[in-house]
């Protein structure tokens, strides 16, 4: 099944979901809310730094399918739509690092901030995450932007797998009507032993 829509970039223009969410709102982290506030700060650094934290962005059900395995959970105040976001993961381009590089999670951008950059699949089109944290608050500001470099990677690996699809379906059929169609030259090239008796039948009686 195509994990994109066939016209992502309209979906995302046109669509109240995605044009609420492509404007900069708040966010807040919404992780771990049972515990000290002290203690939830050192969990979303210490997830940011491992690749593997959350983000929430407050509205409406969605559907994600991030891009990979690092995990980060925060949500956007205004519209109520949470959202899991996941960075990159380090190998992706065949490099063999185990955190985020810094073009998904910068710490060094701005004092007592984070800058995040989320890629994933929301609603069937191609979308990034981009964004920042305050680390003392634990909240900040971010937006949905299209991702039309994936879009178009996606629509391909799509185009692919129908063309793939079809190529089947035709085998299929075609192995299917020369099956039918020897089975048909062979009943006229050999008839049924019934068919051979019977006409024996026939050339004695009219003896």
């Amino acid at each position: 099944m195509p994990r994109v829509v066939p016209d992502q970039r309209s979906k995302f223009e046109n669509e109240e979901f995605f044009r609420k969410l492509s404007r900069e709102c708040e966010i807040k982290y919404t992780g771990f809310r049972d515990r000290p506030h002290e203690e939830r700060q050192a969990r979303f650094q210490n997830a940011c730094r491992d690749g593997r934290s959350e983000i929430l962005q407050s509205s409406s059900s969605s559907s994600s399918s991030p891009s990979s395995s690092s995990q980060l959970c925060l949500a956007f105040v205004a519209t109520g739509t949470n959202l899991s976001l996941q960075f990159f993961p380090a190998n992706l381009h065949g490099d063999q690092r185990q955190v985020p590089a810094r073009e998904y999670v910068d710490f060094e951008r701005e004092t007592g901030k984070v800058y995040l950059k989320a890629p994933m699949i929301l609603n069937g089109v191609c979308v990034t995450w981009r964004g920042w944290i305050d680390l003392q608050r634990l909240d900040g500001m971010g937006y949905l932007e299209y991702d039309e470099e994936r879009a178009q990677q996606e629509d391909a690996l799509a185009q692919a797998a129908f063309e793939e699809a079809r190529r089947r379906t035709r085998d299929f059929e075609d192995r299917d009507r020369s099956h039918r169609e020897d089975l048909e030259s062979r009943r006229q090239q050999d008839p049924s032993p019934g068919s051979n008796m019977a006409n024996a039948d026939v050339e004695h009686k009219m003896r």
